[in-house]
């Protein structure tokens, strides 16, 4: 069976490259092998400077990332990697950590300068590389849990290095020299795995830069150029009109699939996309490539053993931390050969001490012609001691959007529960509801617990998104008369304070593009009508991230009533 073509535990030691060997792009420029082992012997000087053992660790480049993790790893770090660099999540990795690296905010450990002589001044010297031990723990990976607080999976080195053989097994054959693109983070296990330690160990050039929009990527593909695309579920379900059937493989993992994207898929990339099935803790379980009028089993990675007991799926391989066998949180139909999912088997919320069952409320929902796609949460009341409610994150379709606009987000919340009592008990009907264009996504394409909780916040206008593109976004701001920024903001005589505009611009601007860490200041900023409770306005953002300048204006059919321009800046 086809075995990756550099041993990873060695990658630095002794392995028989040309110095002068492309192994990456950024911005279409060559980034060689020699450069690699440079960047990682300045990133080793620094990291052997500290004394803690535990990092965080966090870099959009994914070329400068893989240089300071294996760096790490050789320094004798363990490695802490984020999803992504809030002020909230640096805040929370500290608790753990006992130095920040990179691009996280209030990071101690920059990155090294790219001059040879500055790097002779900082104290850099050649590294003496040996093999790493695949017995180590020397990575942590955080992922959602069932509340906000992340969840931090250990993983030893051979963990990882297997799970990249059994890529190269199940997959090397389509991929030959193909480069590898990516629409999702390295910060996470799908794409640490995916674009950056599985090129790296098969020879295969990667490019530095993750492509947010799967429109980007046309510009990114060279003619003549094999290309294969690591993906998620939520950016293949949403492709826009491209052409991208150059693309000689596509990846999709974090998430299932939904039927309905096929046929774009086909379309767009002249092929259906490479499933991958497993998660941060299990790793890599299996795949499968679903061609028209087939069937939806699995097929087994090289090496993992599977078996199907009272309908829930155990698996046994070199990816989970012990050999033993390990139940995963999925229910599975045994095919012989493959096998078939069934759906989660932990899908049980707990509300006044009854069972509530998530896929019910998500079937008689769906049921209802009015949603496309939701999430079913619990949260603590606000006026009953915090006893637990259930809420619901929707998408609605067309036909709940125009239902909304006539009757407005309360009314429509209170019909789909009248509809949901019809069939469910009382205590499984939600009680708060948000209605989004779509459900909030991190750089992974998953849904977190933690951004569902923030839709609740009670701060957060109801928005609906109308546009989004790299650049710019349209937004529909409801100013509902109860939100709190309107308390003591005038008695008798209400108007949103413009503290609570800027606020806006900036909280969407975050969740809608990639601003740098640090505020710097406001310009240009202008309020000519006031926005009163009841009205609808119109919210318009674009972002220039070479100035680091997120402009803002809110409008309505009264006119226009604020614009103004908000600058950041990298970490001081």
């Amino acid at each position: 069976m086809q075995q990756p073509a550099f041993d990873l535990c060695r990658l630095l030691c002794d392995t028989p490259r040309d110095p002068h060997q492309r192994l990456a792009l950024r911005r279409g420029q060559a980034l060689s092998w020699g450069e690699f082992q440079a960047r990682a012997s300045a990133w080793r000087t620094v990291f052997a400077a500290q004394s803690g053992l535990r990092v965080g660790l966090y870099l959009d480049d994914s070329f400068e990332f893989a240089a300071a993790l294996f760096a790490a790893w050789h320094a004798g770090k363990t490695v802490y990697l984020p999803g992504d660099k809030l002020p909230a999540t640096s805040a929370h990795l500290r608790r753990h950590v006992d130095v920040l690296a990179g691009a996280l905010p209030g990071a101690e450990l920059n990155v090294p300068p790219a001059d040879p002589s500055q790097l002779q001044e900082a104290g850099w010297r050649p590294a003496d590389w040996s093999p790493l031990q695949p017995d180590a723990v020397q990575l942590l990976i955080f992922t959602s849990g069932t509340s906000a607080e992340p969840v931090a999976i250990e993983k030893r080195l051979g963990q990882l290095f297997a799970e990249v053989s059994a890529l190269e097994q199940a997959f090397g054959a389509r991929l030959q020299g193909a480069e590898v693109l990516a629409t999702v983070s390295h910060q996470h296990i799908y794409g640490l795995l995916f674009r950056v330690l599985w090129p790296l160990a098969a020879g295969r050039v990667f490019h530095a830069e993750r492509y947010a929009f799967v429109e980007d990527l046309a510009a990114a593909l060279s003619p003549g150029q094999a290309v294969c695309l690591v993906a998620s579920p939520a950016h293949l379900k949403r492709l826009p009109a491209l052409d991208l059937r150059a693309l000689c493989a596509v990846f999709s993992s974090g998430g299932p699939l939904p039927d309905e994207a096929l046929p774009d898929c086909w379309r767009v990339f002249g092929h259906a996309p490479l499933e991958v099935y497993g998660s941060s803790e299990t790793g890599g379980i299996a795949w499968r490539q679903r061609e028209p009028g087939q069937g939806s089993q699995w097929t087994a990675l090289p090496g993992v053993r599977w078996r199907v007991e009272e309908e829930l799926l155990y698996i046994a391989s070199a990816h989970l931390p012990t050999p033993a066998w390990s139940a995963a949180a999925d229910r599975a139909r045994d095919l012989g050969d493959h096998f078939e999912l069934l759906g989660r088997a932990d899908r049980l919320l707990k509300i006044e001490e009854k069972r509530v069952s998530v896929a019910a409320v998500e079937a008689a929902l769906l049921g209802s012609g009015l949603v496309r796609e939701l999430r079913v949460l619990s949260l603590p009341s606000s006026t009953q001691h915090g006893r637990l409610q259930l809420a619901v994150v929707a998408v609605p379709n067309e036909s709940g959007w125009a239902l909304l606009d006539q009757i407005g987000r309360k009314a429509l919340g209170d019909r789909l529960r009248q509809q949901l009592l019809q069939s469910l008990e009382p205590v499984s009907a939600p009680r708060r509801w948000r209605f989004v264009s779509a459900l909030p996504l991190n750089s992974q394409g998953k849904t977190t617990q933690a951004a569902l909780l923030a839709l609740f916040d009670p701060k957060r206008p109801p928005m609906r998104l109308l546009s989004h593109s790299a650049h710019a976004a349209e937004l529909s701001l409801h100013i509902d008369a109860g939100l709190p920024q309107f308390d003591g903001h005038f008695p008798g005589h209400p108007v949103l304070p413009g503290v609570a505009q800027i606020d806006w611009a900036i909280r969407f601007g975050r969740e809608l593009f990639a601003l740098p860490p640090r505020f710097c200041g406001l310009d240009a900023l202008k309020f000519q009508q006031i926005i009163s409770p009841g009205l609808t306005v119109a919210l318009s953002l674009s972002f220039k991230a070479e100035q680091g300048q997120l402009s803002f204006k809110y409008s309505s059919p009264r006119g226009l009533h604020a614009s103004g321009r908000v600058l950041f800046g990298s970490e001081a």
